[in-house]
């Protein structure tokens, strides 16, 4: 290799090892290490041992707790029968339905609060002694809405490798149905079980918009307590003693979760493939009703909502008095500006779209090449890309907004009224995803054709580029789709970061549009949400579609 072709190769190395390591710690680990200086120093050491003692502060992280219990449970046992048929029976239509619910999974929170608020109205949950709107088990409902796509994915995709010969043979031996499951299936089905539910957990735990949108005041959780103090109430000390606890609790959670991940690895064994038996008419039927029920209601609800003639019913209720025609005025009202937002709603969604295309480009380099040397690197390098790009993922959105509210305020970092802050912040939570599909992807590669290009002369630059190049930009379009929507959808982070009045994203303009009364204004967000779910949906097709052409990892 010649001088120059060297002095190529090593500014290569440098880049692919620099511009992940220097995004990371320029954009997560100093935002965060802010957080740690200032709660740990002066005032905020005072704030920190004071929130025990505050009766306000321990019923906050009572609930943050029993929620996240209480919504992991009802989670799984919702899931667990669909994950089921899934994994051990066929029927048509298998891989529409395994699309069809990662869609909730993906959709803005806020959207979510739309739709269940939408629900509640329609079936009159929203006021009386039945009254579901700004309570806790709103909340649970929503909760499981989202999640159940965690429980499908993990524990279906670790159900389906099982052997099913030991639940066979016990069948044999005169065991029931049940029995078989108990004693056979479920002590295997264990490990991804708890792996599963420490993903859920932890989702609940950090949930900002949804607690935010249908629990309203009276129901705070540590990540709503930290955008109250910082943003309502500008109290930053309080803020950052707050988001030390909650970045305590999350840190131990994702410990907890890595140890149940690995443990999940070890329990795994492949087996040989068998045709699945067809599901009967009542499992399915079943499992279709309760699975339509939760996942597919409050999006009906929704798209009929946003269709809908208003009226004007007295009182100010939610639906501002709902009437039977239909409607497309809700989503041409959209062009128009309302004074409750500083630009239209749907120049609101022209932003987010913008960010979101700016923060796959970002998400898809930063993890790409933070992929490469996890997959090609030292050992001990390998392994600390892989933790440390992911650790944005197990974060709080909100302490991580905060983090970089504290922290870019000052030359030569001052990016407060930067345009690329908001698409930064997506970006981050968009890597991980990106690696977890380009990681097992690359390393699905088979080492032997590697080996036999390098035979016939070719450069490692040009064996990467020819052999796990078109693999890797299959992967690569499968991860920018899940950071598309991830960013679209993104509410936490973004409603800390300053912005101009005029790059209003379509969550936070959704969100506004929830916190008033007024039948038009109603009838905007609907519109707007379903805007939002059909492109978080279109971003979910492109995904599955890609998973036919790559290896993917269990997110």
């Amino acid at each position: 290799m010649t001088r120059s072709g060297r002095r190529v190769a090593g500014v290569a190395r440098v880049a692919v090892w620099g511009i992940p390591a220097a995004f990371l710690a320029v954009f997560f680990l100093y935002p965060v290490a802010t957080i740690l200086v200032e709660g740990l120093g002066g005032e905020g050491v005072r704030r920190l041992v004071e929130l025990p003692g505050r009766g306000s502060f321990r019923s906050v992280a009572w609930f943050t707790l029993w929620q996240a219990v209480a919504s992991t449970v009802l989670t799984v046992v919702v899931a667990l029968p669909g994950a089921h048929l899934l994994a051990r029976r066929r029927f048509r239509g298998r891989a529409l339905l395994r699309a069809a619910t990662t869609v909730p999974f993906v959709l803005p929170t806020v959207v979510v609060g739309g739709a269940f608020l939408a629900v509640f109205d329609r079936f009159g949950l929203d006021d009386g002694p039945l009254r579901l709107t700004r309570t806790a088990g709103a909340v649970l409902v929503a909760h499981v809405f989202f999640n159940v796509a965690v429980v499908l994915r993990t524990v279906g995709t670790f159900w389906e490798g099982l052997d099913p010969r030991a639940g066979e043979q016990a069948r044999v031996l005169g065991a029931t149905p049940w029995q078989a499951f108990r004693w056979v299936t479920w002590p295997a089905l264990r490990p991804a079980v708890a792996a599963a539910s420490s993903i859920v957990f932890l989702f609940c735990f950090t949930s900002f918009g949804v607690v935010l949108v249908l629990g309203g005041p009276a129901r705070a959780t540590l990540e709503t307590e930290v955008w109250r103090h910082a943003v309502a109430r500008g109290d930053l000390a309080s803020a950052t003693a707050v988001a030390l606890v909650q970045l305590a609790a999350v840190v131990a959670t994702v410990m907890v979760s890595n140890r149940l991940q690995r443990r999940r690895a070890v329990v795994q064994r492949p087996v040989r493939r068998a045709p699945l038996p067809r599901a009967g008419r009542g499992l399915l039927a079943g499992n279709l009703a309760l699975l339509g029920v939760v996942l597919g209601l409050p999006i009906l609800v929704l798209v009929e909502r946003s269709l809908r003639h208003v009226g004007g019913r007295s009182g100010g209720g939610w639906s501002g008095g709902w009437t039977g025609g239909w409607t497309l005025d809700h989503y041409a009202a959209l062009a128009d500006r309302v004074n409750l937002l500083p630009v239209s709603a749907l120049g609101a969604l022209g932003n987010s779209l913008l960010f979101a295309v700016a923060a796959a480009g970002m998400a898809t380099v930063v993890g790409g090449l933070a992929s490469v040397v996890v997959v090609h690197g030292r050992r001990a390098a390998a392994r600390a890309f892989d933790l440390g790009m992911m650790l944005p993922l197990g974060a709080s959105a909100v302490t991580l907004g905060f983090g970089m509210l504290l922290a870019l305020d000052e030359p030569p970092l001052d990016l407060r009224s930067s345009r690329w802050l908001v698409p930064v912040a997506h970006a981050l939570v968009g890597v991980p995803f990106v690696m977890r599909t380009v990681v097992p992807t690359l390393r699905s590669v088979d080492q032997r054709l590697r080996e036999a290009a390098a035979t016939l002369g070719a450069s490692p630059a040009r064996v990467r580029r020819e052999v796990d190049g078109p693999l890797a930009v299959r992967a690569l379009a499968v991860g920018a789709a899940f950071s598309v929507a991830v960013s679209l959808g993104e509410f936490g982070a973004t409603s800390f970061l300053p912005r101009h009045p005029d790059r209003l994203t379509a969550p936070l303009a959704l969100f506004r549009l929830l916190g008033v009364p007024g039948g038009a204004l109603r009838g905007q967000a609907m519109a707007l949400a379903v805007v939002l779910m059909l492109l978080t949906a279109t971003a979910v097709l492109v995904i599955e579609g890609g998973r036919r052409h790559a290896v993917r990892g269990d997110w």
